[in-house]
C-alpha cells in the first residue's frame, strides 16, 4: 500500500522514508492538504496530513469520496479536524498524542530570552557592524516571577526550566501537577497569574473554551513590562487586541512561535508575494516582538517521534488495532 503524506517539509522527507521502508511505501508532498488540494489522495486509502491541514468537512467529503479511509495526523493538536464529519463518514483518524515536551518548552524559552536581551536586535546592529549597547538592555530573571498556564507535560518541562533559573513559579490548569508542585508552582487563578507575572508562557491546547483565553482584558491585567510568550497555539491569544497593547507601548517583549491566522501563510515561502495580513504585518514591526514560524516543535528528537508514531498508527489501523492516538476508530 502507498500511503500519501501532504504537508512534508525537506528536513522530513528522508525521515519518512526510512521510517516507512519494509512497511508501506509512501508518497511525499510539500503542498498541505485543503480544499483545492484534497483531489490529490484519490485512490489513497491513507493519507497523512499535518498540523496546519484544513480538514473541514469539505476537504473530508472529498477524501472520503475518493477512497479514503484512514488519516494519520503528525501531530498532537486536531483542533484543525471536523471529528464528528469524519465519523460520520467513516473515517478513521489518529494522531501523535506524545513527543518531546522538551522540543517546545525549550523554544519557548529561547522566545523569552531572545525577547528579554533584545537577540534579534542586537544580531542585526553587529551585522551593519554597530556596536553600541543603547536599548539592549535587559533583566535578571532570577528571583521574578513565571507564570505558566498549562502544566502538562510541556508546561512541566517549561517550569522546571524556570526553577533552574530561580524564579517564583505560579500555574494556572484544571488540575495541579504534582511535579510542579514538588518544584515550589503555587497554583493560583488566572488573573491573579497574569497580575503578578513578569512572564508567562501559554502551554494549554486550543478548545472552544480555550480560544482567545488572553483577551483585551487579559492583556490589560498583565504587567506593562511583563514578557508573553505562545509556542502552543496562535488561537489562544487575541492578536488585535495585543496589537492594540503593543501600539500603546505596553510589555517588555513577547515571542510567539504560533498565529491564529498562520494556516495558508506559516510553512509557506511569501518572501516575494504581498501579505494581505495586516494584523500580522503590523505584529511583526514592533522591535519588542519576536515571531517565528511555529518550529518550537521542530528538532531530530520531536520529528522523530513524530513519524514514528504515525506510522505505527498506520500499522495499528492496517492490522485492526485500536490505541491511544485514535480520535475516530475504525468501523468494524
Amino acid at each position: 500500500m502507498e500511503i500519501l503524506a501532504f504537508g512534508v517539509q525537506a528536513d522530513e522527507k528522508p525521515l519518512m522514508e526510512k521510517a516507512f521502508a519494509g512497511h508501506h511505501d509512501v508518497r511525499c508532498l510539500s503542498v498541505f492538504l485543503t480544499e483545492d488540494t484534497a483531489p490529490i489522495a484519490a485512490g489513497y486509502e491513507i493519507v497523512s496530513t499535518s498540523v496546519n491541514a484544513s480538514l473541514d468537512h469539505r476537504v473530508l467529503q472529498t477524501l472520503a469520496a475518493g477512497g479514503t479511509q484512514m488519516i494519520a495526523q503528525r501531530s498532537t493538536g486536531f483542533n484543525n479536524i471536523d471529528l464528528e464529519v469524519a465519523e460520520r463518514l467513516g473515517l478513521t483518524v489518529a494522531r501523535v498524542s506524545y513527543y518531546s515536551p522538551y522540543s517546545v518548552a525549550e523554544f519557548a524559552w529561547t522566545l523569552a530570552l531572545a525577547v528579554n536581551r533584545r537577540i534579534v536586535r542586537a544580531s542585526n546592529r553587529t551585522r551593519d557592524f554597530d556596536f553600541r549597547l543603547d536599548g539592549l538592555m535587559g533583566r535578571d530573571l532570577r528571583g521574578r516571577t513565571v507564570g505558566v498556564l498549562g502544566t502538562g507535560k510541556i508546561g512541566e518541562a517549561f517550569t522546571r526550566i524556570a526553577h533552574g533559573f530561580g524564579m517564583n513559579l505560579l500555574g494556572w490548569d484544571v488540575a495541579e501537577n504534582p511535579a510542579c508542585v514538588d518544584l515550589g508552582m503555587k497554583y493560583v487563578e488566572k488573573e491573579r497569574l497574569l497580575a503578578e507575572a513578569d512572564l508567562v508562557s501559554l502551554h494549554v491546547p486550543l478548545l472552544p473554551s480555550t480560544r482567545h483565553l488572553i483577551d483585551a482584558a487579559a492583556l490589560r491585567s498583565m504587567k506593562d513590562d511583563a514578557i508573553l510568550v505562545n509556542s502552543s497555539r496562535g488561537g489562544l491569544i487575541d492578536t488585535e487586541a495585543l496589537v492594540a497593547e503593543l501600539r500603546a507601548g505596553r510589555f517588555a517583549g513577547v515571542g510567539l512561535d504560533v498565529y491564529e491566522a498562520e494556516a495558508g501563510l506559516f510553512f509557506l515561502d511569501k518572501s516575494l508575494e504581498v501579505v494581505e495580513d495586516d494584523t500580522l504585518a503590523r505584529l511583526v514591526t514592533f522591535p519588542n516582538v519576536v515571531v517565528t514560524s511555529h518550529q518550537a516543535y521542530y528538532t531530530e528528537d520531536a520529528v522523530g517521534q513524530i513519524i514514528d508514531t504515525t506510522v505505527r498508527n498506520v500499522l495499528d489501523y492496517t492490522a485492526g488495532r485500536r490505541s491511544e492516538n485514535v480520535l475516530v476508530p475504525r468501523v468494524s
